[in-house]
């Protein structure tokens, strides 16, 4: 039996607000495509369907477009929900979907009831462990005492193997979402802390053929039958550097034969770009990237006005800009800066620090404005003559 572990597909999500459905859908019929080409028998999805818990109507079309698609393609479909997505939603109308090839395990309950798909060695046993949160599903997993995600996994791991023995032990596939040891986040999922214990152990998967996971990012192997596929598409510029892929699982007689990873195709890269806002505009060495989605960092002395739309013209698909001084942002210790300055010095200095240094006649507007305030100021009991000049050296 041949399977394809996806995951994390996040459908409706937006791009540092840029809509992705349009790419989200490109990498789902190039999802299809592999499994046409390489006879896909079953595509294994542990978790985060969507994006959200109520998905909008486009989100909804998308994905079941994709499920079609897949399923087209020759292969049942066995998906999870996660912790972005409502499990009641996703569940709805499991049943009847399971007639059509779209088996839905999203109830806590469900945990020991797998899916039975058969080859000409037999039976598989494929269960789907939905995103469990403790404080949900403890007592109804009879652990009332129960906190951490590890014992939360750990009671449902423990009904699935007395499931797998009571049928004769037969080949097993488990999806799961979780975050267990050993796997690297890429800071676009979202956590699921709770009490500061989100991590489960490896060896909570002992013995299971082949263990689907979802939740993390990046395709990951934590050992050769528990991986991560990752996200079909990038959800930060902290993914990059990462090629986004499937994995390949074949089961024999025996269990787990081999797994095979599957780059996907690039939708759109990532580009993060640094310079003045002139360099961004006109070096040639930035042309690879006007197709991307960019993220700028500008380092003009001063704050460049209008910076996002003019970038806009080269970069189209920018999504992100910031601006830096050249020197950086070091430590600021006021007392010191200030120290010894008269009133005019220091707010020269502000000037210079927050929008580049004043203009002649900024500096004069300055000047006159001091000399007022200074005027205002109480007289000295000692010296009524004079006015009282301080010093600013906080």
């Amino acid at each position: 039996m041949r399977m394809l572990h996806t995951s994390d597909w996040h459908i409706g999500r937006t791009f540092h607000g840029v809509d992705l459905l349009a790419d989200q859908a490109h990498s789902l019929a190039a999802i299809a495509d592999l499994v046409a080409a390489e006879s896909v028998d079953v595509v294994l999805v542990p978790g985060d369907v969507y994006d959200r818990s109520i998905p909008n109507a486009d989100a909804i079309a998308v994905c079941n477009r994709g499920f079609e698609a897949i399923r087209a393609a020759g292969a049942r479909i066995v998906a999870t929900s996660g912790n972005h997505d409502s499990a009641a939603r996703l569940g709805a109308g499991a049943s009847f979907a399971a007639a059509g090839g779209l088996h839905l395990l999203t109830t806590v309950a469900a945990v020991d009831r797998p899916v039975l798909l058969a080859d000409e060695y037999g039976e598989v046993a494929c269960y789907g462990i939905p995103y469990l949160e403790p404080e949900i599903t403890r007592v109804e997993l009879g652990v009332p005492q129960a906190r951490s995600h590890a014992e939360i996994l750990a009671a449902a791991m423990g009904r699935i193997r007395a499931d797998i023995a009571a049928r004769g032990t037969p080949r097993a596939v488990v999806l799961a979402h979780a975050f267990v040891v050993g796997g690297e986040a890429t800071g676009s999922e979202r956590t699921i802390a709770v009490g500061g214990v989100e991590t489960v152990p490896l060896s909570a998967f002992d013995g299971i053929d082949y263990v689907a996971l979802g939740h993390l990012h990046s395709p990951q192997t934590l050992s050769d039958s528990v991986r991560y596929s990752g996200s079909p598409l990038p959800y930060s510029f902290g993914e990059s550097s990462h090629r986004k892929a499937v994995w390949l699982i074949d089961l024999d007689a025996a269990g787990l034969r081999s797994v095979h990873r599957r780059d996907l195709p690039i939708v759109r890269e990532l580009s993060r770009l640094t310079g003045t806002l002139d360099e961004l505009l006109t070096d040639a060495a930035h042309s690879a990237a006007e197709q991307h989605y960019v993220s700028a960092v500008l380092t003009d002395f001063a704050r460049p006005v209008d910076g996002l739309r003019k970038l806009r013209a080269r970069f189209p698909h920018i999504v992100h800009m910031e601006w830096q001084r050249p020197e950086g942002n070091p430590e600021l210790r006021y007392r010191e800066r200030v120290h010894g300055r008269g009133d005019g010095e220091v707010a020269h200095s502000f000037l210079t620090d927050v929008r580049g240094a004043p203009t002649p006649g900024e500096v004069r507007w300055l000047e006159q404005a001091l000399t007022a305030a200074v005027r205002e100021r109480p007289e000295s009991r000692e010296h009524p003559e004079h006015p009282v000049v301080q010093e600013i050296s906080a």
